[in-house]
């Protein structure tokens, strides 16, 4: 072969794109989607700074600290990066340049370009233009349309809906990611099937706001119509359908009946309730009251038996009493739910709460929020050990090596992925990430369980 013939067979290097990514699922569902579009556009996925050619960080600002973390981040990546020889621009993405777009360019003089959450389609061209390149090949809706994913666990979140109308007192979602809509549901089921095609066992759905998917598209659309139509694209491949972020006005009688009756729906109601207190709700512009609630959750399992239930308590709201947080206290409680998040207010420049008057000290908000967590933890751990004899399906997440040999980790039903602990099996013969097992599970420390593979259920 001649010297002409062999430097034409050399392929043309693919520029690499580091992507870090910080907060909520619903920042890893933007990420993924940006990666698809770069994967698509020519671009390869680098795994350490070093081998970048540009620097992705997709941040949140849902909190102060948060907001700290995402640009404490951003000076680190710039750190790493001014130590190699080559240049590697830095774009910041999602809710960051969202929420504080005119004043980061001054600020922020190492990042090269912003990207706000509803930019994000566009990214191809950001790249590219902060690089020095071409334009993109192809145009962003392009682009975008019929994307892939590039999942590669058993799990995935999809995005049913984005924004959000409900202007909760202490919350700036409304004001990064804009007003509530409800993605198209022929959207979501293609993207399901990919999923499943792809080999994803579980779908979680999510969104700021799940129970009111579908008000803004008409035509009798309802959360539990969507369910039904997702768990049916899941079914063929023995998939798992989750939701997460129900609020409490969005549990309907057909909502309740669908979880009850469609198996491949999950009976793990995810409610972020965060409080119970009647005034302490209202002047968070959320609706509600203790009574309510208790109706609610009674109702749930007796409709819904052996139901999971996850919430989350805001603790130190403005204006908040030492009697109203202990009836929060004793509301969670009473109860027992078996998964309860615990945050303490953060007092968010632009939200309504954080101009009301009453604002309770730090180290009572911290005080507060500890004694929450301490009776969240008492019930969540007893609620983990209680499953301990039960035989379950458990989807591998992964392999983990231990002192003790190899083992493998998973879920099953009544654990949310990355959220709610796993189940640890040792390495059976032939099982790999992505089986499903069955798995009696004989011991539990905190959140964590431990299994025995039962031979005849590998999947």
């Amino acid at each position: 072969m001649d010297s002409h013939s062999s430097s034409s067979t050399i392929a043309k290097a693919r520029r690499k794109c580091l992507y870090v990514t910080l907060g909520c699922a619903k920042n890893e569902v933007d990420t993924d989607r940006m990666r698809a579009i770069l994967t698509r556009e020519g671009f390869d996925e680098a795994q350490e700074v070093a081998d970048a050619d540009v620097v992705l960080i997709n941040t949140c600002s849902f909190l102060a600290s948060a907001t700290s973390e995402s640009i404490e981040t951003t000076l680190e990546l710039a750190d790493a990066v001014s130590e190699g020889v080559r240049s590697r621009p830095i774009v910041m993405c999602g809710c960051v340049p969202s929420r504080y777009g005119g004043e980061l360019p001054s600020q922020l003089p190492e990042v090269a370009a912003f990207v706000r959450t509803d930019e994000e389609d566009g990214i191809a061209g950001v790249v590219r233009g902060v690089l020095g390149m071409e334009p993109p090949v192809l145009a962003a809706d392009a682009l975008v349309e019929g994307t892939l994913r590039t999942v590669e666990g058993t799990s995935a979140y999809v995005k049913i809906s984005d924004g959000c109308d409900r202007y909760c007192a202490f919350c700036a979602i409304p004001y990064i990611r804009g007003r509530y809509f409800s993605r198209p549901e022929q959207d979501i089921e293609a993207e399901v099937k990919r999923l499943m095609e792809g080999g994803v066992r579980e779908v979680v759905l999510i969104g700021q706001d799940t129970g009111i998917w579908g008000n803004d598209l008409g035509e009798g659309r309802d959360l539990a119509w969507l369910l039904r139509r997702v768990a049916a694209a899941v079914r063929p491949y023995g998939g798992w359908v989750r939701v997460l972020y129900l609020q409490p006005e969005g549990m309907t009688d057909e909502l309740i009946a669908t979880i009850r009756d469609t198996p491949e729906v999950l009976p793990y109601i995810d409610m972020p309730i965060q409080h119970c207190c009647e005034r302490v709700l209202k002047s968070m512009n959320r609706s509600g009251s203790e009574p309510q609630l208790r109706e609610l959750f009674a109702r749930l399992r007796e409709e819904i038996p052996g139901m999971v239930l996850r919430t989350t308590g805001l603790v130190g709201f403005p204006g908040e009493t030492e009697g109203e947080f202990e009836e929060l206290l004793e509301f969670v409680r009473e109860q027992e739910f078996d998964y309860t998040s615990v945050f303490s207010y953060s007092q968010e420049d632009g939200t309504a709460a954080a101009r009301m008057p009453r604002q309770v000290e730090e180290g009572v908000k911290l005080d507060r929020a500890q004694r929450l967590l301490d009776v969240a933890e008492q019930l969540g751990f007893a609620a983990t050990a209680s499953h301990v004899g039960e035989v379950v399906d458990v989807i591998v997440d992964g392999v983990e090596e231990t002192d003790e040999g190899m083992e493998l980790v998973g879920h099953s039903w009544f654990q949310a992925p990355d959220c709610d602990g796993a189940v640890h099996v040792e390495m059976p013969g032939e099982a790999t990430v992505g089986d499903v097992l069955r798995v009696r599970l004989v011991d539990s420390f905190c959140y964590e369980l431990v299994g025995e593979v039962v031979e005849e259920g590998v999947s």
